[in-house]
């Protein structure tokens, strides 16, 4: 993809093999994984494997989620998007999800609301998503607030192996 999103301090562009192990070190960290069933990956091969899975969906989807380059350093923050979601996630399938993950040297400085918030205006605007959703494990109380802040509204609460997630979305009121 050529897409280029850029925000006042973060570069959006799309996942490369060469981020594979700045993208490793922060998946590899138990601390990421805390409310994502606690699975990090165990090798710089599954990493190498969700690239692909990424860059598949940009052909397929032609959307998908995207580094978080720090313009000032060039560093690799983590990655954020918008994801064209065809698996069953609380009884919805077909559906548009915003998401993210930064590398744990990165929380609470604004980058997660900074990066969402211009994907959700790429979405809205440039997509014409009628429909923005989002899950987020209930306990993980700064990522509730990230897209509370970007104005998502908590539509429901469900159960996954006895996990509760709160269900949030947002509607595009352009169209």
């Amino acid at each position: 993809m050529d897409l280029i999103i850029e925000t006042n301090r973060l570069i959006l562009r799309e996942l490369k093999f060469s981020d594979a192990e700045s993208f490793y070190a922060m998946d590899n960290n138990p601390n990421v994984h805390k409310f994502l069933w606690n699975k990090p990956v165990k090798n710089i091969e599954e990493t190498l494997g969700n690239i692909e899975h990424v860059r598949k969906q940009y052909v397929e989807n032609k959307i998908g989620r995207f580094a978080i380059i720090l313009k000032e350093t060039n560093e690799f923050v983590g990655w954020a998007g918008l994801k064209y979601n065809i698996e069953i996630v609380n009884n919805k399938t077909n559906f548009y999800d915003i998401g993210y993950r930064l590398d744990e040297k990165f929380w609470q400085k604004g980058y997660a609301s900074e990066a969402t918030s211009a994907w959700l205006q790429y979405g809205f605007d440039t997509m014409k998503i009628k429909t923005i959703e989002a899950s987020v494990h209930n306990d993980n109380i700064a990522s509730n607030r990230i897209l509370q802040k970007i104005g998502m509204q908590i539509t429901e609460q469900y159960k996954e192996d006895g996990v509760s997630w709160n269900w949030y979305q947002l509607e595009n009121n352009l169209l």
